[in-house]
């Protein structure tokens, strides 16, 4: 593919999250989320704005997984959702919450 650069992840995010939220939670679309939404992310340079049904399009599974999976990960305080208005588009930010600097604003 051409123009396909591979972004930095962290090793948290597959060395313990993966197995995290894979295996012990047993919800494997919230770890394909999390990660399409960090790799988006970082592609973007800022908060996502999209709907469930295109991130379900884009990760490649049904809008309902999605919903879910947007719930655990934000009970999970993995994920920040906003919106401006209530029937506006939410605006997801990936949580780190492992970073030092997460530890440092509690």
């Amino acid at each position: 593919m051409t123009g396909t650069v591979m972004l930095p992840l962290d090793d948290y995010v597959v060395d313990v999250l993966m197995r995290d939220l894979v295996g012990h939670d047993r919800r494997p679309v919230s770890f394909l989320v999390y990660l399409w939404l960090a790799m988006e992310q970082q592609r973007r340079a800022k908060a996502v704005r999209i709907s469930y049904r295109e991130m379900a399009e884009s990760i490649g599974v049904s809008k309902s997984s999605v919903q879910a999976a947007v719930n655990w990960l934000v009970r999970r305080k993995l994920l920040g959702v906003s919106k401006e208005k209530s029937t506006a588009t939410p605006r997801y930010t990936v949580l780190r919450p492992w970073t030092a600097g997460a530890q440092r604003s509690r």
